[in-house]
């Protein structure tokens, strides 16, 4: 059933449903066909002249007309009270005290969409009553009773040990339509059939193109009532003060109800169980695995055979080519304010890559510590690391939806041999801060491609940098009017075409002239760089470490 505009869910029966009962065969819809939508939870008999005060939310108020016998140029200001009131429908006989409504009624019901219903002349009010009423406890008690049967069938799963896979199955079986259980940002999980849910949920805007669900885009809820034509609703699953995912429900062609929304709301509880119990047992793994990850990588691990033996315990495979990926939290950036989750960034960081990773490599072992997640992984020979690694970061990435923050990736080069792990981890730190100094946030670089990027980061004092900078490029190292901008640019590109004058004018769009000229300008800053090599080494490099950030 739709719900109040604030999102609580509101249990009866629309005016629709209302008029098509039999004590009402033969009810007359005068004004208001855009609220039939509206709930009916209770009625009510309007016989006295101060009835507002006594209106309730969600009522169908059922008149004789005499009330307003004596104020018929009232009428309109009543049915904006009674819209204010949030009344589902006015039920009036006609004929007896009022002959007709008037026609600015009849225009203002209209304009607020409040069903007003000329009920049958022979229709006694209290076989209205009972007949509604009873309908709405039926339908209540249908609800219910599904509710329990879906509590009942949950529990059973749960206690037969069954996990997130064996929830979302059944409650495909008792909803009729694909059910899913996300991470807080809409990471999959779980599926009740993971391959079609995206033809299940095609065209209506369901997943991003890494696969992520858009839980931003749906209502939680009962709110997901109020828009019954996008036929997907989800609940979140809470347990405590934590956020620990969805539960998503995507309809197989039918109008969600409020009987959709209970059974969701009590699987969402089975579900926190499991994910509390599975994140119980995984905290004390992750703890272990995590310690035992630092002492691999720092090449304390020992006995190189026992650490392989150990690795595979763990259902790591180390004893293959392995590439080592690091990826860092931007630093400074806090939560996303849009974003639900409320565990801390780098648990919801960590479980994404974990997801995405162990699609491709079951056997890689991927551990997140406060700011950093760490991957090893093996290399594959048709696809290079670098470019394996951009799609999975793709895939972490999302879309920007659900509350994600940006990160920095670096990429190892390729090793053959275990004890070669901690050199290829802090190939892959340097990569992932060169990267970010490169690129800015989010920057993604391997290791191989740094180039003289590559030297430049291993100079511990970046001040040094800053001033061997400054020094070589004096006003052009920091002045930032459109005169230096475009003499920096010249520079550049003349230097990237080996002091070609010709082709750098045709790039630069330049007559040869100008660009003669603008040399003989550089030359008068620099020093003359288009004869002294080692000079305008200097230069090339200077350039490169302004292009560094962060120093």
């Amino acid at each position: 059933m739709r719900t109040a505009s604030t999102g609580t869910l509101v249990r009866g029966v629309s005016v629709r449903d209302v008029l098509s009962l039999s004590s009402l065969s033969g009810a007359r819809l005068m004004a208001g066909e855009r609220g039939l939508d509206r709930v009916v939870q209770r009625l009510n008999v309007m016989e006295v002249p101060d009835i507002l005060p006594w209106t309730k939310p969600h009522e169908l108020l059922l008149t004789t007309g005499y009330p307003l016998r004596e104020t018929p140029q009232s009428l309109c200001d009543l049915v904006t009270e009674l819209e204010s009131r949030r009344l589902a429908a006015v039920g009036i006989k006609l004929g007896r005290y009022l002959d007709e409504l008037p026609a600015d009624m009849l225009d203002a019901a209209d304009r607020v969409g409040l069903p007003i219903i000329r009920l049958p002349d022979d229709v006694a009010f209290d076989d209205i009553l009972n007949q509604v009423l009873t309908d709405i406890l039926n339908r209540q008690a249908a609800v219910l009773a599904r509710s329990e049967e879906a509590h009942r069938a949950l529990v059973s799963v749960v206690l037969a040990g069954g996990g997130l896979e064996a929830i979302t199955d059944e409650l495909s079986r008792l909803l009729g339509g694909t059910v899913m259980v996300t991470t807080p940002d809409g990471r999959l999980l779980a599926s009740s059939a993971s391959e079609d849910v995206e033809a299940k949920a095609s065209g209506r805007g369901v997943f991003d193109a890494t696969g992520r669900f858009r839980v931003e885009r749906f209502k939680h809820g009962a709110r997901a009532l109020e828009e019954p034509a996008t036929g997907v609703a989800l609940v979140p699953i809470l347990a405590g003060a934590l956020d620990h995912g969805r539960v998503v429900l995507i309809s197989a062609g039918r109008t969600l109800d409020e009987s959709d929304i209970q059974v969701l709301e009590r699987a969402a509880a089975t579900a926190a169980l499991v994910i509390t119990k599975e994140l119980a047992v995984a905290a004390v793994e992750s703890k272990y695995q995590g310690d035992f990850m630092r002492d691999l990588l720092a090449g304390r691990a020992g006995d190189p055979a026992h650490t392989v033996r150990h690795c595979a315990s763990l259902g790591w495979a180390i004893d293959r080519p392995l590439t080592v990926v690091v990826a860092q939290l931007e630093p400074g950036e806090g939560p996303d304010p849009e974003s639900d989750d409320l565990r801390p960034a780098h648990e919801r960081f960590a479980t994404a890559w974990g997801i995405v990773v162990r699609e491709r490599d079951p056997r890689a072992a991927v551990v997140g510590y406060s700011q950093e997640v760490v991957v090893v992984m093996g290399a594959s020979e048709r696809t290079p690391p670098g470019e394996l690694v951009r799609h999975m970061v793709a895939q972490v990435s999302g879309d920007g939806g659900g509350g994600r923050r940006s990160f920095s990736t670096g990429v190892s080069r390729v090793v053959t041999d275990p004890a070669l792990l901690p050199e290829a981890y802090e190939q892959a730190r340097r990569a992932a801060k060169v990267g970010r100094q490169m690129h800015g946030p989010g920057g993604i670089a391997d290791f191989d491609s740094l180039g003289v990027y590559r030297l430049l980061s291993l100079v511990p004092d970046s001040a040094e940098l800053t001033s061997f900078m400054r020094e070589t490029l004096g006003e052009l190292a920091s002045r930032e009017d459109e005169e230096t901008t475009d003499l920096r640019t010249t520079l550049e590109v003349l230097l990237d075409t080996n002091l070609n004058v010709a082709e750098t004018a045709r790039i630069l769009h330049f007559h040869y002239n100008t660009l003669r000229y603008r040399i003989g300008k550089l030359e008068r800053l620099l020093g003359a760089f288009t004869t002294d090599s080692h000079l305008r080494l200097n230069i090339m490099l200077a350039l490169q470490v302004r292009r560094m950030r962060g120093l």
